[in-house]
């Protein structure tokens, strides 16, 4: 029973699988013949992989209490030196075992690369003490300055068949990525819930002093989740540069938004200390019905991303509101306990 209901949705849940089948239901009647098609579905499955892994990586950062605006340029970099790695030293005639063992060296790298990020990042937010979105804004624009000035803006393209593959293949019936995705999210939800580590990025979340003063090495944990973070870019990165066929500093500089929407769309507090990935990825799929629905409607992308901004500010309202008028009620019914406990205090005496 207690199995059971581990996976028994809560409130926030429920309301998303709800506006699921909405979304699926308005666009089904406004798009007849058009939105509930395989293609349509698969379409959503090839796009959602590279924006979750992002949104995970802003996630585990938003959950300790900061936040990570290098996540772009994080994946953005790294593609690129895969791509190089790869267009520099893969032989042309290649066999696909040969492409496989030089993708896998490049990912070290660019493993290597985001660890590096990850470090300074969770450094400079502990031992400096400057603020996440100072030192995040900074690595940002560091990171996307090297990465422009190596590539002087262009993209590197023509990527080998084992990266193609990756971005256009299915298993299945599934598309390669959303295999990815699956793993890394429930990879993340085990480590968050069922590790002392996950536990005490909850706690450092909704209390980073206390967390301190029971014992726990904060500094230790915060450049953990900053270097964790980094790598979830990394195959963020492999991911868009497979879709794209080539990789570039500017690619997904759109979605920096749509993941902090994603995030507290699905229940997480801006604020950290709680969250689940499972609102995270019900949110996401929520996000990515409205917006292939959108695009199928023919609304400009302009359009779209002012919405989504506009969501964003109704969401956050929504949730200061409801925690002003919890802290109301939890006041009322406190005097109203300390008013009974007086009259009953009184009639003893």
């Amino acid at each position: 029973m207690k199995r059971l209901h581990m996976f028994k949705p809560d409130g926030v849940q429920a309301g998303l699988m709800l506006l699921i089948v909405l979304a699926v239901i308005l666009f089904s009647l406004l798009l007849p013949g058009r939105f509930l098609t395989a293609p349509t579905f698969m379409s959503i499955a090839f796009q959602l992989p590279e924006l979750g892994l992002l949104t995970l990586a802003m996630f585990i950062a938003i959950l300790s209490g900061g936040l990570n605006l290098c996540i772009i340029a994080t994946a953005n970099i790294t593609s690129l030196f895969i791509a190089w790695l790869l267009l520099s030293y893969l032989p042309a005639d290649a066999s696909i075992a040969v492409q496989l063992v030089w993708l896998t060296l490049g990912i070290i790298g660019a493993a290597l690369i985001a660890t590096v990020i990850g470090i300074i990042t969770g450094l400079m937010v502990t031992r400096i003490g400057a603020h996440p979105i100072l030192v995040t804004l900074a690595t940002m624009m560091t990171v996307k300055g090297i990465g422009i000035y190596l590539t002087k803006g262009s993209a590197l393209s023509g990527m080998p068949e084992v990266v193609r593959i990756l971005g256009s293949e299915t298993l299945l019936g599934i598309p390669l990525p959303l295999y990815l995705f699956i793993f890394a999210a429930a990879a993340m939800a085990l480590f968050l819930g069922k590790t002392r580590a996950g536990k005490c990025i909850y706690m450092g979340g909704s209390n980073i002093n206390a967390t301190w003063f029971s014992g726990i090495n904060t500094h230790r944990m915060l450049v953990m989740v900053y270097v964790i973070s980094s790598l979830l870019c990394v195959l963020a990165g492999l991911v868009m540069m497979a879709r794209f066929n080539s990789a570039r500093i500017g690619y997904g500089d759109s979605y920096l938004l749509l993941t902090v929407l994603a995030i507290i769309l699905g229940g997480t507090d801006p604020n950290g200390g709680f969250g689940k990935v499972t609102g995270v990825v019900l949110s996401l799929i929520v996000l990515q019905v409205l917006s292939t629905g959108f695009n199928l409607m023919n609304i400009s992308q302009h359009f779209s991303l002012a919405m989504w901004g506009a969501v964003l500010i109704v969401v956050l309202s929504i949730k200061f509101f409801n925690s002003r008028y919890s802290e109301h009620r939890a006041m009322r019914r406190s005097a109203l306990i300390a008013q009974q406990t007086a009259l009953i205090n009184k009639k003893e005496i």
